[in-house]
């Protein structure tokens, strides 16, 4: 290929990702092995269950879809165009083909080589951490517009941060070994037996000897080079490539192509001299990244049912799990938690409304947006709690306002439910979108907002600590914008309003007794368990909403957030906050911990579970609470009220 061709392929690559972590020199090096593919409309690409091709490919031009054949049906599973990858397994596994890949139009693409590709997954770390974390299953990565921002898509943000593609890999199941002196016979049946691709050779210490695996049981006995009566030294892998307990995803895939591997033995030590603990394979590998983010979103868009999308929500809540047990930063948790319960609703909406126009609803065709409340619309949302919903859509004329209110009505009857059915029980208090009084036009919610403002009762104060906090999820943003730009508008002139927020928000005193002890529940169903929503999170939450509205700073609604953006504005108070926000992460962390052990939201912990250092902890996050109610009791001169 001459210069010119490969410099152009180059420039080309460049502009996505992972090509464009690679360095310039080596990127050229790699244009000149590229193999140009021309494929007409209608043309296949590769076949479902064929041999994998040496490279994989990158659409220069057109575009090409990917089905999955399931039984009589040909489902498509993605729609590939300009800069996107598909046909990634041979990178990662040596299979066929799971998916069938289809030019939709006349498509130009470049192959890349795989083995040419191989050298550059082992020597760049951030090369090989895009691939692991965007590969699952065969499905195209699609960087620059599937997942545009999506913070786990790119590799230079990483450091300091741990997915699940850097996540220790598990490995939960027994190795499956025999003795030296067994027979291929014998270790045949047991594969057989256990069904597995492998078996391990272990010595009377439990240390690895050899490795067979299937490929070796077909290239060798099956045409009969060897007899099954043999020894298995005769045909078994020696040394064994060994591991040590702990290594991530990326670090074992790195591992297996730089030694072009397929099974890695785990042992105690890490070397061959110590004993047999596990074996991780391409499979185990695939397993992992199906449960990252991207996969986990990837299925959701992808998903036409209700049960599939509660099973992609548990498996989310696995990924919680294990980012708790590692020590992720509950921040960045809650980003990618946001994410996936954002992309859950989108589907779910979205598949709501194809049912209705299916079966014969008119679309009134006015846009709406609809609206998260509460801790999913502050991104705070990390275990499953009930639902807190809005619908805004655009003001219509009068004779077509109750039509249009009636479609949106029965949408979000749909949507609700099939978020309850995802695990998003239903608001005890209504506040959701099929409640009429929160399906409403622009006008009717500027002129709601405006009420609660103008006359701020106790229920209207209430309702303002619901709704003040709502993010648009799904539809035209510029409705929520507009509600957003209404409130901050009107802000100045609702002065007592503020006062009454602030007096709400000293509702809640600091959750210790005088001597130093979690205030409990008195009585009822969580009778000596202490509220760590009510007692210690709202009262963070309430005061950061507060602050954050009279800072009038817009497009906030994260309560760290809010507190580290009010440090940059009040230096002489950035201690509180900073420390306010340190708080928080804290309290959201230990209210999924605790949801995850008992298998419910996590709101009510019992004070006798905590450990002596977990009280500590707690009491230390609680102490900002009592300096940031000082701080709005002066501001506000909140004496005058009580």
């Amino acid at each position: 290929m001459s210069n010119s061709i490969a410099q152009r392929i180059a420039d080309f690559l460049v502009r996505y990702a992972p090509f464009r972590l690679i360095k310039e020199e080596a990127l050229l090096s790699l244009s000149q092995q590229v193999t140009i593919v021309y494929k007409e409309k209608g043309e296949t690409i590769f076949e479902q269950g064929e041999e994998a091709h040496p490279c994989f490919y990158i659409i220069k031009e057109g575009a090409v879809l990917l089905s999955r054949k399931e039984g009589a049906e040909q489902l498509l599973v993605d729609t590939c165009d300009e800069g996107d990858l598909f046909g990634l397994r041979p990178l990662i596994a040596d299979q066929t083909y799971g998916l069938k890949a289809l030019a939709e139009e006349n498509t130009l693409l470049y192959g890349i080589s795989i083995e040419q590709f191989r050298p550059f997954m082992a020597s760049e770390a951030a090369v090989s951490l895009y691939l692991a974390r965007n590969f699952a299953s065969g499905v195209h990565i699609s960087y620059e517009n599937a997942y545009r921002n999506a913070l786990y898509f790119h590799p230079e943000q990483k450091e300091g941060t741990d997915l699940s593609e850097i996540q220790e890999l598990e490995n939960r199941r027994a190795p499956v070994t025999c003795s030296q002196g067994s027979t291929i016979k014998e270790a045949a049946r047991i594969m057989k037996k256990e069904r597995v691709s492998s078996i391990l050779i272990i010595d009377d210490q439990g240390r690895p000897k050899g490795i067979i695996t299937d490929k070796d049981l077909r290239n060798q006995v099956a045409i009969g080079e060897v007899s099954i009566e043999e020894s298995v030294s005769s045909i078994m892998s020696a040394p064994v490539f060994t591991i040590p307990k702990g290594l991530t995803v990326a670090e074992v895939q790195m591992f297996m192509i730089k030694n072009k591997i397929h099974h890695l033995a785990i042992t105690a030590d890490g070397t061959d001299q110590s004993p047999l603990i596990g074996v991780l394979t391409e499979h185990d590998l695939l397993v992992a990244q199906a449960n990252n983010p991207a996969a986990l979103l990837r299925k959701i868009k992808h998903s036409y049912s209700l049960d599939t999308l509660r099973e992609v929500r548990d498996r989310a809540e696995d990924l919680l799990a294990k980012y708790l047990e590692q020590g992720v930063k509950i921040g960045f948790v809650a980003q990618v938690m946001s994410q996936i319960n954002d992309a859950l609703i989108q589907r779910i909406i979205q598949l709501a409304y194809d049912s209705m126009i299916h079966a014969g609803f008119k679309d009134p065709g006015a846009a709406f947006c609809w609206l998260s409340l509460g801790s999913e619309g502050r991104e705070e949302q990390l275990l499953r709690t009930d639902q807190d919903n809005a619908l805004v859509f655009e003001d219509v004329a009068a004779d077509k306002l109750e039509n249009t209110r009636s479609f949106f009505l029965s949408l979000a009857q749909k949507v609700t439910e099939g978020l309850n059915t995802c695990g998003f029980e239903f608001c005890p208090a209504e506040m959701m979108a099929s409640n009429p009084r929160w399906c409403l036009s622009l006008r009717e919610w500027k002129s709601q907002f405006g009420k609660w403002m103008l006359s701020p009762t106790q229920d209207a104060i209430l309702m303002s600590t619901i709704f003040f906090d709502f993010r648009p999820v799904y539809g035209d943003e510029k409705l929520a914008n507009a509600l957003t730009a209404f409130i901050f508008e009107h802000i100045d002139q609702r002065t007592p309003f503020l006062n009454f927020l602030a007096k709400d928000a000293l509702q809640n005193p600091p959750p210790l007794s005088f001597f130093r002890n979690f205030l409990v529940e008195k009585d009822g169903a969580h009778k000596n368990t202490f509220d760590i929503k009510a007692r210690a999170m709202m009262p963070l939450t309430d005061a950061a909403r507060l602050l954050i509205l009279a800072a009038k700073q817009e497009r906030l609604t994260n309560t760290p957030e809010r507190f580290r953006a009010l440090a940059q504005l009040e230096k002489q108070n950035a201690k509180i906050y900073e420390q306010a926000a340190d708080a928080y992460d804290i309290l959201m962390e230990y209210r999924a911990r605790f949801g995850l052990r008992n298998d419910d939201s996590g709101r009510y912990i019992n004070p006798e579970q905590l450990s002596k250092m977990e009280k500590l902890q707690l009491r230390n996050a609680f102490q900002p609470i009592s300096d940031l109610q000082t701080l709005l009791s002066t501001r506000y001169k909140l004496a005058f009220l009580m």
